[in-house]
């Protein structure tokens, strides 16, 4: 079937969009719209362009036999800063406020079109960075990991508080909640992990560290490294950051049960980029 020029402009397009960091061959292009590498060429450049203008991503040209091309999602800081204000404006509203000083924020992780712009802003960050799995733990960062898994193009695996029949044999160990000081415990999956996997690890609130210190420790178990941490939102009074290379939105600087207001401010997504 031969096809237009417009018509393979979509295609490629929705293609590469659909298939984030696979390298592409120029051949499959060519044998798929039946048409010379040299158009081929043309037409990536001209998308190539188009997404860099537009704030969509870029694309990666690998010269050589076993070469190719390869999108990659970036967001530029002008598009990234509107949308983190945004959230913090979300986050701060009074309403939010439950008893004990603990923040509802269910709404916003169920919010579909704030998630996935949440996961390209972290994907964008992690674009150049060598990551093979998205690690969160159940249940409230799994939104915010298979966003970003999606914009990677890489599998999502769970860390779990309790065993589940369903995953077979488990890796499981004690850690101190970084907040309560208590002793919890996490297990994973033996096969959710292969050996020497970089891991990106993701959740959506971080107080002391204590969570995402215990999955880096579970971490060392399976021979696994850290590639990255993001953070949705971190909270600044944390007595004791068991955690410091770390990723974040959102910067929870205050609670005032007394007066209902929340204190937000941008996290350091931007000074990190």
């Amino acid at each position: 079937m031969k096809f237009r020029r417009s018509e393979r402009l979509i295609d490629m397009t929705n293609y590469l969009l659909e298939h984030p960091r696979q390298l592409v061959s120029l051949s499959y292009f060519a044998e798929k719209y039946g048409s010379a590498k040299s158009s081929i060429s043309e037409d990536l450049a001209i998308i190539k362009e188009t997404f860099e203008q537009r704030g969509i991503g870029t694309l990666h040209t690998l010269p050589g036999a076993a070469g190719g091309v390869k999108y990659q999602v970036r967001v530029s800081e002008e598009e990234a800063k509107p949308f983190v204000e945004e959230l913090c404006d979300l986050i701060k509203s009074p309403e939010r406020l439950l008893p004990g000083g603990y923040l509802y924020m269910n709404d916003i992780l169920g919010n579909t079109a704030i998630v996935q712009k949440v996961g390209k802003l972290f994907a964008s960050a992690f674009a150049d960075t060598d990551i093979d799995v998205v690690m969160t733990v159940a249940t409230k960062g799994i939104p915010i990991a298979y966003a970003v898994g999606t914009y990677l193009n890489v599998p999502v695996v769970m860390v779990r508080r309790d065993s589940k029949v369903t995953e077979g044999s488990t890796v499981s160990i004690n850690y101190v909640s970084g907040s309560t000081k208590r002793i919890q415990t996490m297990l994973l999956s033996k096969r959710s992990l292969e050996d020497g996997s970089k891991v990106l690890i993701v959740d959506d609130f971080m107080k002391a560290g204590g969570t995402i210190n215990g999955m880096i420790s579970l971490l060392e178990e399976f021979n696994a490294s850290v590639a990255g941490i993001a953070v949705l939102v971190e909270a600044e009074e944390a007595e004791e950051r068991l955690v410091d290379d770390y990723l974040s939105l959102v910067k929870l600087s205050g609670v005032d049960v007394k007066e209902k207001k929340i204190s937000v401010e941008n996290g350091n997504y931007f000074d990190k980029k």
